[in-house]
């Protein structure tokens, strides 16, 4: 900053806030579009319901069909897509694979402004990285620049800061949020309505958008439809069983039930 003879230099903690100012507001958008991902155990549906600030995305029953929800959120209007989760140990049916690309699909033609890949605080393996790999893989390799790591139940860490549980976790933690350029949210799925992280969040996913773009959908190749028998044996309900945090002993499902005619079917 130009300082004039005989003024005061600003002091330096002051510009470093006026300047951050200056780039949120020239990063905002009056419009969010956001794609919901993980594994079907807490957090996933749970983070849509904290952004929507009430509950929109069901937890009784795991979800079959991607779901469209819209509110407003610290002045802009926020599109939440909640796709269905993966297994944990299970290999995901190819219709739900489908099912979950056609999530970002139904942002529009402009695509969604950000994934939020949802992962619980807890044991992270080789094959938990596998399988974020695995599914990610199926938006094309330029998904990562646009996904946010959002971490849920951080309050099992007790006195102990997400960075210090990253490290503690390993390579395997270390590499997913390396691919999304060490991007993370931590986030308290414990308060509905008047949310004191939202706009944080909301922030984080301008900057990502004023850095990358927007992703575009149209850049996965369409899967081949499957044969008629392989269609009827995966649309048989799986019973995957839910992961569970050794930290907390968490063991709940994180579901939706299927939706024949919400507004996230005829997109």
């Amino acid at each position: 900053m130009f300082v004039l003879p005989g003024e005061d230099a600003p002091d330096p903690e002051e510009e470093e806030k006026r300047l951050a100012a200056v780039a949120r507001e020239a990063n905002h958008l009056n419009d969010l579009r956001l794609v919901l991902l993980g594994w079907r155990w807490p957090g996933k549906s749970l983070t849509g319901n904290t952004i929507l600030g009430r509950e929109e995305f069901r937890l009784e029953r795991a979800a079959e069909f991607c779901v469209k929800r819209q509110t407003e959120v610290e002045g802009r209007q926020v599109t939440v897509i909640d796709t269905p989760g993966w297994f944990s140990t299970q290999s995901t049916p190819p219709v739900y694979q489908q099912e979950m690309v056609r999530g970002a699909s139904m942002c529009g033609p402009l695509g969604p402004h950000a994934f939020l890949l949802v992962i619980p605080v807890g044991m992270f393996t080789e094959v938990d990285r596998a399988r974020i790999e695995e599914h990610l893989a199926l938006f094309g390799e330029r998904v990562w620049r646009h996904t946010i790591v959002v971490f849920t139940w951080a309050d099992v860490l007790t006195n102990m800061s997400i960075e210090r549980h990253i490290k503690r976790e390993g390579k395997d933690l270390q590499w997913v949020l390396e691919k999304c350029k060490m991007r993370y949210f931590v986030i308290s799925n414990y308060i509905f309505g008047e949310h004191p992280q939202l706009r944080q969040l909301m922030e984080k996913i301008e900057k990502v958008v004023a850095e990358e773009g927007i992703y575009n959908p149209e850049e996965v190749e369409e899967k081949k439809p499957l044969d008629q028998n392989q269609n009827q044996t995966q649309n048989r309900e799986l019973g995957a069983r839910p992961k569970v945090n050794s930290a907390s002993g968490l063991a709940k499902m994180d579901m939706d039930p299927p939706h024949n005619s919400v507004d996230g079917l005829t997109d």
